[in-house]
């Protein structure tokens, strides 16, 4: 069948990603030496690409690869993206380049051995931008290349490029409840935004501590970049919570890692942060999981994350103690004045 209908080929790249058929085709001893042949044999680029990608799938020693990294290079970001896709990703990637992050992307769509290539880009970024629309899912290539940068456990953002498209598939596996950048939803200069705040986001290690966040004034709405990186604090806040704008909400859920609670607040300020903390103070724990749930899906097509939901109350619980500790300490101040006040008229009249 292979060799009357070129396609087969297509379908058994799809099938391959799967581990049992995996087994299957590496017990076909005629196959597999038909298959490291047939690059040599074929002038068709598309074809070799297939072949290449059923054997790259085949191979069971990606994790052993030796990096080797030309003149140290390294990249900040490779955007992986579907060909078709290509409008939108040139523009992302102008403006990620503008930013100043070194960034990797196919736009000549790369010769030779795909996979090989692909891998060396992949080991050579710190974070993965997969820019997913159905015609994403659908290639087999982009599902080779997302699967390797998780295989490898890099920083994966993905991004939605496709309007009413949700995640599907390996492609839905592979994303899990990551939050995304939707650029069908918002305007292209304000989703850039959101994916610089994204990118610059603390990445929670395996012990549950951010790394220090590194977005400057919001109120500026500057995006942090590489070159400014190295200069980057935690926000500054208001003392006082009930002073905090909307710009400082969302500085602060951010500082700590919760990226899901940042979205899904976006239009807090300090005094709407108090009221959600006594709501879900207040209301029977499951009753709350359901609406914030609802909420969440409504609003970010992720479901609610109760890892962030528990450290948002242990924040905001830290918040309250602090509110309470001010308040007692300046009203300790206050009866102080009075009585050195009582004292010092008592003083004249005397």
């Amino acid at each position: 069948m292979c060799d009357q209908y070129s396609i087969v080929f297509e379908i058994i790249w799809a099938l391959s990603f799967n581990h049992d058929i995996q087994k299957q085709l590496r017990s076909n001893a005629s196959f597999m030496t038909k298959l490291v042949h047939l690059p040599k044999e074929f002038d068709d680029a598309r074809m070799r690409k297939i072949t290449h990608g059923i054997l790259w799938n085949l191979e069971s020693n990606h994790l052993d690869r030796s990096i080797s990294v030309e003149d140290k290079k390294t990249f900040d970001i490779m955007i992986s993206y579907s060909h078709k896709d290509e409008i939108i990703c040139r523009q992302i990637y102008d403006e990620l380049i503008k930013a100043g992050y070194l960034v990797w992307i196919d736009f000549d769509q790369m010769h030779g051995n795909v996979m090989d290539a692909m891998a060396q880009a992949i080991e050579r970024s710190n974070t993965i931008l997969v820019c997913m629309s159905d015609k994403y899912r659908r290639s087999n290539y982009c599902r080779a290349e997302a699967n390797y940068a998780f295989q490898r456990q890099l920083r994966i953002v993905p991004v939605l490029l496709q309007e009413h498209y949700q995640p599907d598939g390996w492609l839905l596996f592979l994303v899990g409840q990551s939050l995304y950048v939707d650029f069908t939803k918002y305007e292209f200069s304000q989703a850039i935004k959101l994916l610089f705040r994204e990118l610059n986001a603390p990445v929670i290690n395996e012990i549950g501590i951010a790394s220090t966040c590194s977005k400057e004034d919001a109120d500026a709405e500057v995006p942090v970049t590489p070159k400014s990186r190295k200069s980057l604090q935690l926000p500054i806040l208001p003392e006082n919570i009930l002073d905090w704008t909307q710009n400082h909400v969302q500085d602060w859920l951010i500082s700590h890692g919760l990226m899901q609670m940042s979205h899904l607040f976006a239009n807090f300020d300090g005094q709407s942060l108090i009221h959600m903390s006594e709501f879900i103070e207040n209301i029977e724990h499951q009753q709350v999981v359901y609406l914030l749930q609802e909420d969440s899906l409504r609003r970010t097509n992720q479901s609610l994350s109760l890892v962030e939901l528990s450290y948002f109350r242990t924040l905001m619980n830290q918040r309250k103690r602090i509110r309470t500790s001010t308040a007692v300490t300046k009203s300790t101040k206050m009866n102080l004045a009075k009585i050195k006040r009582k004292s010092f008229a008592c003083c004249r009249m005397m």
